[in-house]
């Protein structure tokens, strides 16, 4: 049986990157998928002709790409790669999905008044 001869600190350490990487990658097909309903959604429905109840709908959807996002530069952070800039030119992020970013998203008790 073949022996690790590396320090147990490098060993965690390593583990530790993977999980960081694995995480990464989650988050970012998670954004990915967020993206991909807000464009589906846009490509059946056009902007101007959008019923009051789909703008609803529509709100939603732009409201998770946005929570997406912000996990996404979250982690991306946390693993050190400070510039959204490459998140938001790569992914082709709207301009509205940027500017909810962050936002925490109603509760069901607020939304319940």
């Amino acid at each position: 049986m073949p022996r690790d001869l590396r320090p147990p600190v490098d060993i965690l350490h390593y583990e530790i990157v993977q999980e960081q990487a694995s995480a990464l990658g989650r988050m970012g097909r998670t954004l990915e998928q967020a993206l991909a309903q807000l464009r589906e959604f846009d490509a059946a429905h056009a902007l101007s002709e959008t019923p009051a109840s789909l703008q609803s709908a529509r709100r939603k959807l732009v409201m998770e790409a946005g929570q997406a996002l912000w996990m996404f530069v979250v982690q991306r952070e946390a693993t050190g790669l400070r510039d959204s800039r490459h998140i938001m030119r790569t992914y082709n992020v709207p301009a509205e999905v940027q500017r909810c970013m962050g936002l925490a998203p109603p509760s069901s008790k607020s939304a319940a008044k």
